[in-house]
């Protein structure tokens, strides 16, 4: 009878071991799948931000390089004169070092130039080669003239630099009546890129793809554009071509499981280069590896419990203690890990539960702490304490509006997961600021129901002063410092646009008898003379006024004016002030300018009407003997 009872006893103390052990093993993997998949979203995220952020960065430079050189008047008038001076040695080094000067300054592998009149290939080193239809390896070139874009980029092989595989960034060159009179364009090696690819590759474990409208991998780790590849004929999400390539608006997040393989896929477009960014967090081994382990700790289980019996209590005991801390270890390894990472991306990287309005971690309240915000806080007024004391007041509004918890929870409920704004930061109580980047990224935990946000603080300092200074040195006159005609032209339209009704004068000025000052006393000294016209034109004016040369003896001036009575007399000081002889030390050119002055509104409200009413007067000018100025009367 004891003997039924002991086998009983332990028949039902075994069942409830294994009944119990089986049920932890069942919840810890359950669990565990959930960190793991909730991870393996995130890394695939941030990897793919991190790669698109480094591929903006990257092509933003040469693409913006590229126009800069196709608007080069230097360039222009190369290829105006090519066929006057195509055997001129002199002529040729001139445009063989400027190729080269630009490719030693940024380091590019290739600075080319291709004329549409002669097809020469010209290349820092001379000339290369004449460019055929014909020849296969330069399809690239006439597809590019039929195509619409501006510029467009193309991986090929560089038949002037031992035939490496290149990204090539190609812009069209074009004259006053805009027909394109050349193509001129920056490359570097597109092994460049896959080293970057091949560092995430190792740092995530995930795979970043490239590719083209049509599918075709145009750079990964292994393959470029070269050797056309089409992704999906290989991959095990062939199913999602479609979505991934038709859109090109927003972000897309896939969770993928065919032919055995499953996966996290995150697919984003990149507008400057008109590619899909692929990345793929395969996890198939992973997940094999997490089952396997699953049905292993079964089988240990069923070894170890009946020899184990008499100190079933002791070891129920400390089977949770251990299992509670190795999940807590496995938790805490993660995201010392995960922060490591991330912080190489980032400045700072704090978590707000956005559903409760408050921090979501001692270490986001530690950070809120330290910029002044006073512990237990909740966050929208913690956004607020933040905004007075340290962002400037123009970008306040801004930052506000884009981080309030209604705003984040509307996006949320839209199905946007990303938010991201630049603003300029102080960290000396507002004596000096320089720009931050917050980018965030809105996710739901499971654990409590909660709408969460990840943010990521970035300098963005040094990028903004490389914006700034491209988008002057793009607008700017190389010979005058002033601004060039498209960007006086955008200037002036933009200042209609902004105080209709307001009244504004437009000054052309024209110096007489320019083509004498060429004739007599050389190209050189004329060029003296525009530059040093221009500083007396600048001088009369305000920094603030729009003054641009938009033509070879033609300027601009644009001002508000008080009365027409003003712009009369302004004219007649200007045709005074800048009545002068100019010397080079040899020979003296008596210089004077004709100026045509027309009124906006009166005259006009859009940049093309008043340039050609003051224009008309400019030549009214001239007819009565130049050396003066009319004004535009309606």
């Amino acid at each position: 009878m004891k003997k039924r009872i002991l086998l009983k006893t332990n028949l039902l103390i075994f069942a409830i071991i294994i009944l119990g052990f089986m049920c932890i093993s069942i919840h810890n993997y359950q669990y565990n799948r959930k960190i793991f998949k909730h991870d393996m979203e995130h890394v695939a995220v941030l990897t793919a931000e991190g790669i698109y952020n480094q591929i903006d960065s990257i092509f933003t430079k040469p693409i913006n390089i590229s126009l800069t050189m196709a608007n080069d008047n230097l360039l222009k008038d190369f290829l105006a004169r090519e066929d006057l001076m195509a055997n001129d040695a002199v002529f040729l080094k001139t445009i063989k070092n400027y190729l080269l000067a630009y490719k030693e300054k940024y380091k590019y592998d290739s600075v080319f130039l291709v004329s549409t009149k002669t097809s020469r290939y010209y290349h820092f080193e001379g000339i290369n080669r004449i460019l055929t239809p014909d020849n296969p390896e330069n399809t690239w070139y006439y597809s590019f003239l039929k195509a619409p874009g501006e510029y467009a980029l193309n991986i090929d092989n560089d038949e002037a630099a031992q035939n490496e595989i290149v990204i090539f960034i190609n812009c069209k060159i074009k004259n006053g009546a805009g027909a394109v009179i050349g193509v001129v364009g920056v490359g570097f090696r597109v092994d460049y890129l896959q080293k970057i690819f091949k560092e995430y590759e190792t740092k995530f474990d995930v795979k970043a793809f490239l590719i083209d409208d049509q599918g075709m991998i145009e750079i990964s780790t292994d393959e470029t554009g070269y050797r056309k590849m089409d992704l999906f004929e290989q991959c095990d999400f062939s199913a999602l071509r479609k979505e991934i390539l038709s859109e090109k608006e927003k972000n897309q997040y896939f969770w993928y499981d065919a032919n055995g393989q499953k996966g996290y896929l995150v697919a984003q477009y990149v507008p400057n280069l008109g590619w899909h960014l692929v990345v793929d967090n395969d996890a198939s081994v992973l997940t094999e590896q997490t089952r396997r382990q699953f049905f292993s700790g079964i089988m240990v289980i069923l070894l170890i419990v009946v020899p184990v019996l008499f100190v079933i209590t002791y070891i129920l005991r400390n089977y949770n203690a251990r299992i509670t801390k190795l999940v807590v270890e496995e938790e805490e390894k993660h995201s010392s890990v995960f922060q490591a990472e991330t912080g190489k991306l980032y400045e700072n990287i704090y978590e707000i539960d956005i559903t409760h309005n408050r921090a979501a971690s001692e270490a986001t309240e530690a950070y809120f702490e330290s910029l002044g915000v006073p512990r237990n806080t909740p966050y929208d007024d913690a956004l607020r304490i933040i905004a007075q004391k340290q962002i400037k007041a123009e970008y306040r509004q801004g930052y506000l509006a884009a981080f309030s918890p209604e705003n984040i929870l509307r996006v949320y409920q839209e199905g946007g997961n990303c938010l991201r704004y630049d603003f300029m930061i102080s960290s000396n109580a507002g004596c000096s600021y320089y720009w931050m980047r917050i980018t965030a990224r809105i996710f739901y935990w499971d654990d409590d129901g909660s709408v969460r946000m990840f943010v990521f603080r970035q300098d963005v300092e040094e990028e903004k002063e490389r914006e700034q200074h491209l988008v002057e040195k793009m607008e700017s006159d190389s010979l005058t410092g002033l601004y060039n005609k498209a960007a006086t032209q955008k200037h002036i339209q933009r200042l209609l646009l902004q105080y209709p009704g307001k009244v504004f004068a437009f000054f052309i000025l024209d110096i007489d008898d320019f083509k004498n000052v060429n004739d007599t006393c050389g190209h050189a000294a004329g060029d003296m003379v525009i530059a040093r016209f221009a500083r007396m034109l600048r001088n009369e004016f305000r920094p603030t006024d729009i003054i641009g040369r938009i033509g070879g003896d033609e300027f601009v001036v644009f001002v508000p004016a008080p009365s027409c009575a003003w712009a009369e007399k302004k004219a007649r000081n200007l045709v005074t002030t800048l009545r002068r002889d100019f010397t080079d030390g040899v020979k003296t050119c008596a210089i004077s300018t004709s100026i045509g002055v027309a009124m906006a509104p009166e005259a006009g409200t859009e940049f093309e009407t008043l340039y050609k009413n003051a224009d008309n007067a400019l030549y009214r000018t001239k007819q009565h003997g130049k050396n003066g100025f009319t004004i535009y009367r309606p």
